[in-house]
């Protein structure tokens, strides 16, 4: 997102004496006058009436007004510029209706831009810009995703509780438009924890189970379990249902459904979807020691009409956490990689077991073209010999 540049052939004086005649002409309780005390407290006074502006009509007027603002705002050093930076973006984070949220939005934007990248200030300026994102729709425009965050703020991180305050935001605004993008930001939320605070983090970490139970595109939910605010939740029902999502089978859920009803709704959390999850989930783990699953074993294990078992496979295969083929003659499925659930000590020794056996056969392949090669030079040898 880009906000329109503003160049004025003016001081920054005499344009902020225009502004206040601006705002004076629309009603604004300022006064015309230049302050006595300097520039910095025209601004201030400029932006404690600024959202007077949003009674025009002209959204190309209201615009070039927030930007002259932002032009003086980062032309000066600010002895008081917390409070002037946080009491502007609030104001334009109230602009009305959405073609001035728009404008506000990239004022915002253009503001947070210009300040310096080592500038405490900006962290409060992203977090509004965000606010008056959600609002509008438009929090893809500037939230690419938490590795991008992390870069914003390098230069100059904010404190633990701020990114903790930020990260709230995010997962309350994406969790209904993109509910993984909102997972992984809450899994960020979490890792902000320690071992001294995890214990406070109590409702996050619920959240965060919730919102990653309920995304239908995350299944591999192991990593859930080792971060600390997870933990101190052990021996609570919602530990518990993580426990069956991350490991067990569609019939230990439906034990639990059964046993606490009330409880998985008042999570938010859709009994049929839970179902349909949890039937990937099984077959999943069915795959990893079968590599020939039946037909019959599907309608067993996963509770499905033998209609219904072809299109079920389909839907597994769509999800590209098992290969297969199915073999509809032989009511089969035939399965030839499967992503494991969980990844434990077991999976890591495979996994060594698997690379030791590919150095070893490259090894064999390097071992033998040099014999090749070898025995090539040794031929061409003799063939020069006269």
């Amino acid at each position: 997102m880009q906000g329109p540049a503003v160049f004025m052939d003016i001081s920054l004086e005499d344009q902020a004496q225009e502004l206040r005649k601006y705002f004076k002409s629309l009603g604004a309780e300022i006064s015309e006058e230049k302050s006595p005390k300097g520039i910095e407290d025209d601004l201030h006074k400029i932006v404690g009436v600024c959202d007077v502006c949003f009674k025009e009509t002209n959204e190309a007027d209201v615009e070039a007004i927030l930007n002259s603002i932002v032009s003086i705002m980062v032309s000066i050093p600010l002895e008081r510029g917390e409070n002037l930076i946080l009491a502007f973006s609030q104001r334009l984070t109230k602009a009305p209706g959405p073609k001035l949220g728009m404008v506000a939005l990239q004022s915002l934007w253009r503001l947070y831009n210009n300040l310096e990248s080592n500038s405490p200030l900006r962290y409060h300026v992203y977090y509004h810009v965000i606010e008056l994102a959600a609002r509008l729709g438009s929090v893809g425009d500037v939230f690419k995703g938490v590795e991008q965050l992390r870069t914003e703020f390098a230069s100059c991180p904010p404190s633990n509780e701020q990114m903790q305050k930020l990260y709230r935001l995010l997962h309350q605004v994406l969790k209904d438009q993109n509910s993984e993008l909102a997972a992984k930001v809450m899994i960020e939320l979490l890792g902000t924890y320690t071992d001294e605070n995890a214990s406070y983090a109590r409702e996050d970490a619920i959240k965060c189970i919730v919102t990653a139970l309920a995304d239908p595109n995350t299944f591999l939910l192991d990593p859930l379990l080792a971060l600390k605010p997870v933990r101190f939740l052990e021996r609570e029902l919602i530990h518990d249902l993580l426990n069956i999502f991350v490991s067990e089978k569609l019939s230990s859920y439906q034990t639990f459904y059964n046993n606490h009803k009330e409880f998985v709704h008042s999570q938010g959390l859709n009994h049929e979807l839970n179902i349909k999850k949890m039937r990937i989930l099984t077959f999943m783990q069915m795959a990893e020691s079968n590599p020939e699953i039946t037909f019959d074993e599907i309608i067993s294990e996963l509770e499905i009409e033998e209609k219904n078992v072809e299109a079920f496979v389909i839907e597994v295969l769509k999800t590209r956490l098992v290969r297969a083929r199915m073999d509809q003659a032989a009511r089969t499925v035939r399965v030839s990689n499967t992503m494991h659930r969980t990844f434990g000590r077991a999976q890591w020794a495979t996994l060594r077991d698997v690379l030791v056996s590919w150095r070893g056969n490259v090894n064999h392949a390097h071992e033998a073209m040099k014999s090749v090669a070898a025995a090539q030079s040794e031929y061409a040898a003799q063939l020069a010999k006269p």
